[in-house]
């Protein structure tokens, strides 16, 4: 996805929004890294935000999967719709989530910069994860949202223990769907018509697991206030 991203190109209706922007942050000299150099920020340069044209700072990836600088991004909110969500400006989806995406050197770096932008995600998050949103918004976003999601539910540290435990009774109750012989539609009567239907629980079990992170991202930035 870093490849893809380096090659992402701002939306036509969001060019003078992200031109001012990008005015303002040029206007700003960044702060001089705590170290000289660092594998963060060489990695960084392979993360380009589409906003600013450099390599990406405490990356912020929206629900729909675009990569952003965390600062050009909270920017872009309240240079814009300060007051509402805010449309991705490569692909003017409505950003419904925040999804911190950190290096591991930018997880260890204590700096007044990435306090802001955790800060100012987690308002984010807070205010508008829970909006209401079209179906075909939760299909376009579950590639993001279980990624970020598995990658919390296997880590060292992991999520809460009853975060998991709704998983794990989703994914056994759509196994025990799977493997039942009492299905809606019987594959050995319908045909193709029954694999369409086993098709269509485990996309309704996606998207229930998408709805269940949101809702925990957003506890966490209640949480972190």
């Amino acid at each position: 996805s870093f490849s893809q991203n380096a090659e992402q190109r701002i939306h036509p209706e969001s060019e003078q929004t992200v031109h001012d922007v990008r005015e303002r942050r040029h206007a700003t000299e960044r702060p001089p890294p705590s170290a000289p150099s660092t594998p963060s920020q060489s990695f960084n340069q392979e993360r380009t935000c589409p906003i600013c044209l450099a390599g990406a700072e405490f990356a912020i990836e929206t629900n729909c999967g675009h990569l952003f600088c965390g600062e050009c991004m909270v920017t872009y909110w309240r240079h814009g719709r300060w007051l509402g969500t805010i449309r991705c400006p490569v692909c003017r989806q409505q950003v419904t989530l925040m999804l911190k995406n950190f290096t591991s050197d930018e997880n260890r770096l204590q700096s007044p910069q990435k306090d802001q932008v955790i800060q100012e995600v987690n308002h984010y998050n807070r205010r508008f994860s829970g909006q209401p949103i079209p179906w075909m918004d939760y299909i376009r976003d579950l590639p993001t949202i279980l990624r970020h999601c598995f990658r919390h539910f296997f880590s060292v540290g992991g999520l809460l223990l009853m975060f998991r435990i709704r998983i794990l009774v989703c994914f056994l109750v759509a196994l025990l769907y799977l493997i039942s012989p009492f299905d809606i539609i019987p594959e050995a009567v319908f045909g193709i018509l029954g694999l369409l239907d086993d098709f269509f629980i485990l996309l309704l079990l996606a998207i229930y697991i998408s709805i269940i992170y949101r809702r925990f991202v957003a506890n966490q930035a209640t949480g972190a206030s």
